[in-house]
């Protein structure tokens, strides 16, 4: 399907511009091979407390999330050490970008793009990944779900991009690597890109996104840019 013009994209952080896996990837000469297994059990809990928390009413901020899903994952693998769980949250606030990223953000952005960033992420994890990996400078906005207390696929989270930007649905480009993100987003109304990294199968969910794409560097020619 072709998309519509778009006035502004609106990325998805945890993921999409950045890498999750990067701080347990980082850990290596403490975890050694089972750095993989770590970094995928913590993202997986990660996301199941958000959705958890969010059905249940019992919000908590995504930094909280992220250390009581990481501490489920090193209990699980047995995983222990001085300083092991300080140094992955640690990392965490500081997240590798994926490698096109900023190019990608920088072309957009050339073209009068507005870009912003509307994530599960605690405003300060935010601030913090964003400079570490150069990319604040190149975001209008920051949005975080700790505005409406619930975590996405909530309808609140996605009408964010729409009240702080103040452009319309329909001229919004939301762009993400998680499926069941790209789904929210699409049945909110928003025109929708999933950056579907690890070729994996679309989600039986019945809002479909507007494009797939393999990384953020097919992202600008997807909007006819040079």
């Amino acid at each position: 399907m072709a998309l519509a013009p778009v006035r502004a994209a609106v990325f998805d952080a945890y993921g999409t511009l950045f890498d999750v896996a990067s701080a347990a990837a980082e850990a290596r000469g403490a975890l050694g091979d089972r750095w993989q297994p770590l970094a995928e059990l913590w993202r997986a809990k990660q996301l199941q407390y958000t959705w958890l928390r969010s059905l249940a009413g019992r919000h908590a901020d995504f930094w909280q999330v992220t250390g009581d899903a990481l501490d489920f994952a090193l209990e699980a693998l047995g995983l222990a050490g001085p300083g092991l769980r300080d140094g992955l949250m640690d990392a965490y606030r500081r997240l590798a970008a994926y490698p096109e990223a900023r190019d990608a953000l920088t072309r957009l952005r050339g073209a009068g793009v507005r870009l912003a960033v509307l994530s599960n992420g605690a405003p300060a994890m935010l601030a913090s990944a964003a400079e570490s990996a150069g990319l604040a400078g190149l975001l209008e906005q920051v949005l975080s779900v700790e505005d409406v207390g619930v975590y996405k696929p909530h309808p609140a989270v996605y009408r964010l991009a729409v009240d702080r930007l103040g452009v319309p649905a329909p001229e919004i480009l939301f762009v993400s690597s998680n499926g069941w993100d790209a789904f929210g987003a699409k049945a909110f109304g928003l025109q929708v890109a999933w950056c579907n990294r690890a070729g994996q199968p679309a989600e039986r969910l019945p809002a479909a996104p507007d494009a797939e794409i393999r990384s953020l560097a097919e992202l600008p020619p997807l909007l006819g840019l040079p």
